[in-house]
């Protein structure tokens, strides 16, 4: 399979802090890939630097085979990225949004497509009204839905189940796994380990900016003495 998320040497320095320090990873097509680590361990920063919020201090990213340095919009429009508090117009209602992101991305038969997805997602009673009124949950959903418009090959995603139901993680997750089979390589940050230990097939877990464990989960409970549930792992390895 090929490799569609390529870190070589990845660092991110901030005056006197090293956010990521000498990053390597490979996520291949069809891989769900779950990113761990305690707060300001440099999730978000290396979540950034794949999306080119932020440039790296050194190190590359490759996305797709494309240079994210020097081939940016080739690379990113292969993306697509689901912030943990993503931006949305106020003032256009949920088709109106998908329509300008669909017409950013040139999407064919963008009409049936904005209605396909909105009835997935459950809000296609609710597409005419403005964003403002929607609550947590529906932007989350809104913005899931403009994620998947484009049939992008790489889908980057930074905590997704954050003021979502039961029924609509249930949903995000058969998504997930859905996309995973169309060979679409997923890269999942998240604080809910239940979540990673249900749907990922690697597990990566950083502290302080350093890798310090990769694996599946079985390889990764062969690494901790607490040999039991993903959080008694990750409790263990990032005790120190």
């Amino acid at each position: 399979m090929n490799i569609m998320i390529k870190v070589e040497n990845l660092s991110k320095r901030f005056e006197d802090l090293w956010a990521v320090k000498k990053l390597d990873l490979e996520i291949r097509e069809g891989e769900i890939f779950t990113f761990l680590g305690p707060n300001g361990a440099g999730k978000t920063t290396t979540i950034k630097l794949l999306t080119g919020l932020l440039k790296p201090t050194t190190g590359k990213v490759t996305l797709g085979g494309y240079d994210l340095g020097k081939e940016r919009i080739n690379a990113l429009r292969l993306v697509s990225y689901i912030p943990d508090q993503p931006y949305l117009y106020d003032k256009l209602s949920g088709r109106e949004f998908l329509k300008f992101i669909g017409e950013l991305y040139m999407v064919k038969d963008l009409r049936e497509r904005i209605e396909k997805i909105l009835g997935t997602f459950e809000i296609a009673d609710f597409g005419d009204r403005l964003i403002e009124d929607y609550s947590h949950g529906m932007r989350q959903k809104l913005i899931f839905s403009a994620s998947l418009l484009h049939d992008p090959r790489i889908i980057i995603i930074d905590e997704p189940m954050v003021g979502l139901d039961p029924k609509s993680v249930r949903l995000v997750k058969d998504i997930l796994r859905n996309k995973a089979r169309e060979g679409v390589a997923i890269f999942l940050s998240t604080h809910t380990l239940s979540v990673a230990e249900e749907v990922a097939h690697r597990i990566a877990i950083i502290d302080h900016g350093n890798l310090i464990a990769m694996g599946t989960l079985s390889e990764l409970k062969s690494k901790a003495k607490e040999a039991g549930h993903l959080e008694d792992i990750f409790l263990e390895l990032t005790k120190s």
